[in-house]
């Protein structure tokens, strides 16, 4: 299954081969055309040992992140296999592959276990369950061949598995609780909390719910409320439904939390912080926690300050009542309004809701039944030429996207380097989520936040770029962008390592393409958004040295040698492109570069865009 976002993958925890693409990318097979990809290698996690205390499913991915990295699972699938995977809920499963996405994995998966089972039937998918249980006994699908072998493999054993705090601005920096409050220290962290979050995609199962309420109600019991503000969202309309119908939303209110409506909401910056001074222009630094997968830098609120720290729902829900990022929930104590001294206990929940699940405002709508393909598109979908599609010409969130210009010549000359980047340049930094989402529709407006998050690995400011001529204070990165586009300056982006993780954000693409962006060179990418750049008509070069990283600066004219080659022989799925740098002093060098460009990337390239028609 093909996904437009990056956290398909947890659709792994059901056993299946689910991958994050781009849009444009999910247009090729809905199409009828091939969806390729450079075939992945298999690392193999082995679980063994079950969970038990404060340890979760979060926990594992948590801390395989932080021995693979955010880079790591690059070019792999992870397959999740061994004893203790028959200890995990079906959402618990999910949950460990959605992460997978922030160590770069192809895709995570889990076999069919009686827990999938379960949990097909109490979402009312019962002929599913049977149809894979039997393919699982009768023929061995959906499960690793007896004897399989792995590419690599780690071990886990969930019986020594304790809880884990990742961050902050990168879900890879794992530490164990336990030493938690040591990290604080030795760091200068904030030791105040100021905000805790749970659910999202990663950790909002009926599960997660029911062990965070379970904490809430101790803290009742004791006579506790949350000391900083306490935000729940819900991950989908029949959670929300569930837990109201179920009494937890009344749990969490009771202790002074917010249920938020089941949305992305906080964890793509979708709130309004009350705790922070909105117009101040200020870096703001704070900390809070939440359960969710990413924790960029500025990321969940448009603050830069702010430093997510990514753990479980029970232990961000229990760390509310502290109010303290130095507290441990597992050995310390908290004073009650009493007098009294009070020590939660290990949380413990439901990995399903025992009278099923509330589909909520969903029942509204009518059931589709088996062999019904009323909402099935029509295999081969024409075009219909006629239909009118109309957007009002004062409208700033809808916009006519016109077609890029096709590639015309044998190579690029003259262009600039528009900005060197330095460190983690994910698509947050490259397109802004938050407040910029209501400009999705319309490519001029949502340009503005082009890399509005990159750092000038010159200056070491963020957003701030200078011309080489005019004009030369320093302005923004967006700024500088259009006015070249208007002087008809095309130019390229320079940056480091996994450069435009995260997001499967197709406007981190969209909007350098449409400011006159033509290649952006790194040490490596991750794999959806250069996809996503070469559908855009975008060249992606990866360094063959990275020290070359050092010799090439902002401003400095590029030409190219290589392309013509590239489209002459169709790509070959990869080959060397030379980049002539020009430097401000006159200096000339010789950059070796790497594309890897298939015979219809190549094509995508030469007519401006995977949407543009060949010509």
């Amino acid at each position: 299954m093909l996904g437009t976002d990056s956290h398909t993958p947890n659709a792994g925890g059901l056993g299946a081969i689910a991958i994050g693409v781009g849009g444009a990318d999910a247009v090729d097979p809905m199409t009828g055309q091939p969806w390729e990809l450079k075939a992945p290698q298999i690392l193999g996690v082995e679980l063994t040992g079950a969970l038990s205390g404060w340890a979760s499913p979060k926990d594992v991915i948590l801390k395989l992140a932080g021995l693979l990295t955010v880079r790591g699972g690059t070019g792999y699938i992870i397959e999740y296999f061994g004893k203790g995977v028959e200890t995990l809920s079906c959402t618990g499963m999910a949950t460990i592959c959605n992460m997978g996405a922030e160590v770069g994995a192809t895709t995570s998966l889990f076999p069919f276990t009686q827990a999938s089972a379960n949990y097909l039937i109490a979402t009312h998918r019962a002929p599913v369950a049977k149809a894979a249980s039997n393919a699982l006994s009768e023929t061995g699908f959906l499960a690793a061949d007896q004897g399989a072998t792995y590419d690599k493999v780690i071990q886990i054993d969930l019986s020594e598995l304790e809880p884990h705090i990742n961050g902050p601005f990168t879900p890879d920096l794992s530490t164990p609780l336990s030493l938690f409050r040591e990290k604080v220290h030795e760091n200068n962290w904030p030791k105040k909390l100021s905000v805790g979050l749970i659910g999202s995609c990663t950790n909002s199962s009926y599960e997660d719910m029911t062990r965070a309420a379970d904490i809430a109600k101790q803290a009742t019991a004791a006579g506790l409320k949350a000391k900083v503000p306490f935000l729940v969202t819900p991950g989908s309309e029949q959670i929300r439904a569930t837990i109201e119908r179920d009494g937890l939303t009344n749990v969490f209110e009771n202790v002074g939390g917010t249920v938020l409506a089941n949305a992305c909401g906080p964890c793509i910056g979708q709130w309004t912080r009350t705790d922070l001074d909105p117009s101040s222009k200020e870096s703001q630094e704070n900390a809070i926690l939440s359960s969710f997968n990413r924790n960029f830098r500025a990321r969940n609120d448009g603050n830069p300050g702010t430093m997510n720290f990514l753990t479980s729902p029970e232990l961000t829900t229990a760390m509310t009542f502290s109010g303290s990022m130095e507290f441990n929930p597992t050995k310390d104590y908290i004073i009650t309004p009493s007098g009294d001294i009070f020590k939660f206990q290990p949380p413990s929940g439901e990995s399903l809701p025992t009278r099923g699940f509330d589909s909520g405002n969903l029942c509204s709508r009518p059931m589709l039944t088996i062999g019904d393909e009323s909402m099935t598109p029509s295999p081969n979908p024409e075009p219909v030429p006629s239909t009118e599609v109309l957007i009002s010409p004062t409208s700033d969130r809808l916009q006519v996207l016109e077609p890029f210009a096709r590639f015309r010549g044998d190579e690029f000359t003259n262009l600039r380097v528009l900005v060197k980047v330095k460190g983690k340049c994910t698509t947050d930094h490259i397109s802004a989520a938050g407040k910029w989402l209501k400009y999705k529709g319309h490519l001029e407006n949502i340009s503005n936040n082009t890399l509005i998050g990159a750092v000038n690995a010159e200056t070491d400011e963020v957003n701030v770029v200078y011309d080489y001529e005019g004009d030369t204070s320093g302005v923004s990165i967006p700024e500088l962008g259009r006015r070249w586009k208007e002087r008809g300056q095309e130019w390229l982006v320079v940056a480091e390592h996994n450069y435009g993780e995260g997001s499967a954000r197709e406007h981190a693409s969209l909007q350098v393409r449409y400011l006159g962006g033509r290649i952006v060179l790194v040490k490596s990418f991750a794999r959806i958004h250069e996809t996503n750049l070469k559908k855009q008509g975008v060249l992606p070069l990866t360094f063959v040295n990275e020290n070359d990283y050092d010799v090439i600066s902002a401003c400095d004219r590029v030409d190219t040698s290589g392309i013509r080659e590239m489209i002459e022989s169709g790509g070959q799925g990869g080959g060397e492109v030379v980049l002539k740098v020009t430097t401000k002093d006159g200096e000339v060098k010789e950059i070796r570069c790497r594309h890897t460009m298939s015979k219809d990337q190549v094509r995508w390239f030469v007519n401006g865009s995977a949407i543009n028609r060949d010509l």
